[in-house]
């Protein structure tokens, strides 16, 4: 492993908010994406709760928020404490590799020995003491080598919705060699891979200093890093925001994982025990919120006669009566109805993009 020199550690954190929660459809539109939308009824969204953990970490100024240009606003409206200059505005949707090079030479022009973290704008974190100090163990070994770190969450069930990652665990539980990211598997492979004991839920959150990540997209998605390199005298000044609508769409579509981490050999994990939930569906919010009935209701007026394993979600007062369901989930929104089955909810995306909503 190549020791970078040490440095006095500017941490920042990027928080990706871009996305449009499809699978959180129809809750989640492309008007009134699931990270602006208080989804747990507790008068907070996502992304506010979010922004709020990140507090214990690094200050206001030095947080980013990454996401679409139409999100601005939105984003300025739930994070009043946020500097406007901090809001990093995407003029396309090109996935996760191109905001993520966007973001280190941002950060570059501030300071180009920062190291940074991205986070996922939609997860829920219930130990919050302990997913502070896993990430500043993480700000700490990424500033002291070259490398990538990623946070990695211990499956607790054959999920097909996630990611796994492959490590070789260290002995003293500092970070551990990423061996290889597998993608979502069947749910047999799914069962293998919890059983062995072998491999953690690739949760989405990334630590990397600025040189070790611009480093990787020379290395592994060096067109990416060329195009957004056109002119970097235009970083971190009021030119900037025009020279990133020109220049950022011609980038590749691409996520982070398949630009650099399945590329790169300098990959490691630390196993986060934080109570982690990524709310990235309608399944993991009933896992998160369901009671021993596995009946899960989030509004008013809601009546379930022998209904089990099932979530029901209303934004309206009308009264809704379900009877003999099983598996299911349901939401009741002003302009459209969802009833379908929690099994085959991997499907809701396509369903939605052929929809056109």
């Amino acid at each position: 492993m190549d020791h970078q020199p040490s440095t006095n550690m500017n941490k920042y954190i990027a928080i990706m908010a871009g996305g449009i929660g499809s699978r959180f459809w129809p809750s989640s539109t492309s008007e009134r994406p699931k990270q602006f939308l208080d989804i747990l009824g507790i008068g907070k969204s996502l992304i506010k709760m979010t922004f709020e953990r990140c507090l214990g970490v690094v200050s206001p100024d030095h947080i980013f928020i990454v996401t679409n240009e139409k999100y601005k606003d939105l984003v300025l409206k739930h994070l009043p404490e946020l500097p406007e200059n901090n809001v990093l505005c995407e003029p396309s949707m090109n996935n996760t590799a191109p905001c993520i090079a966007y973001t280190a030479l941002r950060i570059k022009a501030l300071d180009p020995n920062a190291v940074f973290a991205v986070l996922p704008s939609d997860h829920v974190i219930l130990k919050e003491d302990a997913y502070v100090q896993i990430l500043n163990q993480a700000f700490n070994f990424a500033s002291e080598n070259e490398v990538l770190v990623t946070l990695g969450i211990k499956p607790t069930r054959p999920d097909t919705g996630y990611g796994y990652i492959k490590y070789v665990p260290s002995e003293d539980g500092s970070a551990s060699k990423v061996v290889l990211f597998k993608e979502k598997p069947d749910v047999v492979t799914a069962q293998k891979y919890v059983d062995s004991g072998e491999y953690l839920w690739n949760a989405g959150m990334f630590i990397w200093s600025v040189k070790s990540i611009i480093k990787s997209f020379e290395r592994n998605s060096g067109d990416i890093l060329a195009i957004l390199s056109k002119d970097l005298s235009k970083y971190n000044t009021i030119l900037e925001q025009d020279y990133i609508d020109k220049v950022y769409p011609e980038t590749e579509n691409i996520s982070i994982d398949y630009a650099i981490l399945e590329r790169a050999d300098n990959v490691y994990t630390i196993p986060a025990d934080i109570g982690w939930s990524d709310l990235g569906t309608w399944s993991s919010l009933h896992a998160y919120m369901s009671d021993t009935d596995d009946k899960v209701k989030i509004g008013n007026n809601i009546h379930l006669i022998d209904s089990n394993d099932i979530i029901v979600m209303s934004n309206n007062d009308k009264a809704i009566v379900i009877k003999g369901l099983e598996n299911y989930i349901i939401v009741d929104e002003e302009n459209a109805l969802l009833i379908y089955p929690k099994a085959d909810e991997q499907e809701i995306k396509s369903v939605v993009a052929n929809l056109g909503n």
